[in-house]
């Protein structure tokens, strides 16, 4: 009895060391989980994500396609818990402007069928601490599974590598826009990036528009999802590009006024047949043409909210609308959001903070 004894306090022992050890080895991926909180019904959550995601790591070999990210993904960051990703139609749109006082503001409607959504705040060690939003529905949740315990919500490990609009505590903002062509794929032997890491990368290591255009110059670009997609990078001197990818070649599109806008087609080539949203685009450069590209903080929201998609069907015949709306501003780098349409509802959340 005294060997049984002694063989399970050895055993509780062996089991309570390896608990601690868990808990040390995944302490900050549980800390990361457990910040994880519903801020509005619709759902919309923020995460304050201390864990460390890898890019250095990632950027060494990159990805050429979703596949190769989720492997990354799955074997660095989740720990071997599967996962997919999955990026289909949006449409969206984009524009900075004056702040009228002080600074400039980055406005981003995010346009999809039904999208729970999480704020990511990430402070890296090797890189600048960034706000971004990403889509729960791209990376497997839906409205019957959603991360409001602990267990289902492992799967938001992932979030950095998904991100689809954001900014950084330097002010330099990005926003993804679908375009309905040719998907993009770079082949110069370059190192491999797709669409989502190529914002993490901008929000993680450029502190400005020009840093930003070396850095995508320095990938060879790959489209998340077989789509492609062109981009629109601020930052807090009030510069502005549109990077977009024709025939596989990176272009760089400048304004031409004192403001720059974007939806779904491509300012290099605008009368080409694919392209669509010069809807809410006419709507967003008009307003900013009357106004000499200034706006306060509330009409920008405003503005964000008359160029909202109401609900139709998509491609894919699923209800589509605008799923959230955000208003960076990259002087105070802060940024209010409003999410399924509901402007009287509004969340400002800081980088700094």
């Amino acid at each position: 009895m005294k060997v049984l004894k002694k063989i399970g306090i050895t055993i509780l022992c062996l089991l309570l060391i390896c608990g601690i050890g868990i808990v040390c080895l995944f302490h900050k991926e549980y800390s990361s989980l457990k910040s994880l909180k519903k801020v509005d019904a619709y759902p919309m959550y923020t995460m304050d994500y201390s864990a460390d995601y890898g890019l250095d790591e990632f950027l060494e070999k990159g990805a050429s396609n979703d596949k190769e990210l989720v492997e990354f993904v799955v074997n660095h960051v989740m720990k071997g818990l599967p996962l997919s990703i999955n990026i289909p139609d949006l449409g969206c749109s984009t524009f900075i402007a004056q702040n009228k006082d002080s600074g400039y503001l980055f406005g981003r409607n995010f346009d999809m069928d039904y999208s729970p959504s999480v704020l990511v705040k990430t402070k890296p060690k090797n890189g600048y601490a960034s706000v971004s939003m990403v889509n729960l529905g791209f990376v497997g949740y839906n409205e019957k599974h959603l991360p409001d315990t602990l267990k289902d919500s492992l799967v938001t490990l992932a979030a950095p590598y998904a991100p689809l609009d954001g900014m950084n505590e330097k002010g330099l903002a990005v926003g993804v826009l679908l375009i309905d062509t040719k998907p993009t794929n770079q082949n110069t032997k370059k190192v491999d990036i797709t669409t989502t890491t190529a914002i993490r990368l901008m929000l993680d290591k450029a502190k400005n528009v020009d840093e930003a255009l070396e850095l995508l110059s320095s990938y060879d670009m790959h489209s998340s999802a077989n789509s492609c997609y062109h981009f629109q990078i601020c930052d807090a001197s009030g510069k502005s590009v549109v990077v977009e990818y024709v025939d596989d070649e990176m272009k760089a599109v400048y304004p031409d006024k004192n403001y720059q806008c974007a939806t779904n087609f491509l300012l290099t080539q605008p009368d080409a047949e694919f392209n669509f949203g010069q809807d809410r685009y006419q709507i967003i450069d008009e307003k900013l043409s009357s106004t000499n590209g200034k706006l306060s903080k509330r009409e920008a929201m405003q503005l964000l909210s008359d160029c909202s998609q109401e609900a139709h069907k998509n491609k894919q015949g699923k209800i589509s609308k605008t799923q959230w709306s955000c208003v960076y501003d990259l002087k105070n780098k802060k940024v209010t959001i409003c999410v399924n349409e509901n402007y009287d509802a509004k969340y400002t959340i800081s980088v700094l903070e």
